[in-house]
């Protein structure tokens, strides 16, 4: 298996994993993404001033090789690397968030706000 998909997949199942035990007994909501805020479907109004989740989490690479060229060199080669653990890993949610993306979000301050938790995909 390509390790970048494993990689994802590892990812995705961690993130998920926060998401769900984030909002146990919590009222979380669906919402989408605009060009300037965040709509939750249960609330009229764009939110313009939404705050967005920080996730860090250590990220255990298996090991893995690829194949490339270095540039000045003749040919082709291939780096192996060795399984690691690398610690402090941020991921850039918010960054990758973006208008139309449906997401999941916690209301907060009488609904005025909101922490956006995580992407929601099928």
């Amino acid at each position: 298996m390509d390790p970048y998909k494993k990689l994802a997949a590892a990812l995705e199942s961690r993130m998920a994993g926060h998401a769900s035990t984030a909002v146990t007994g919590i009222p979380a909501e669906m919402g989408t993404m605009t060009a300037s805020g965040l709509k939750l479907d249960s609330f009229k109004h764009e939110i313009k001033d939404y705050l967005v989740a920080d996730w860090e989490t250590k990220l255990k690479l298996p090991a893995f090789s690829l194949t490339g060229t270095v540039t000045g060199m003749p040919g082709t080669s291939t780096f192996q690397f060795e399984e690691t653990e690398i610690e402090g890993v941020g991921l850039m949610f918010k960054e990758g968030l973006k208008p139309g993306d449906r997401v999941l979000a916690v209301p907060v301050a009488s609904g005025s706000e909101a922490v956006v938790i995580c992407k929601v995909v099928r």
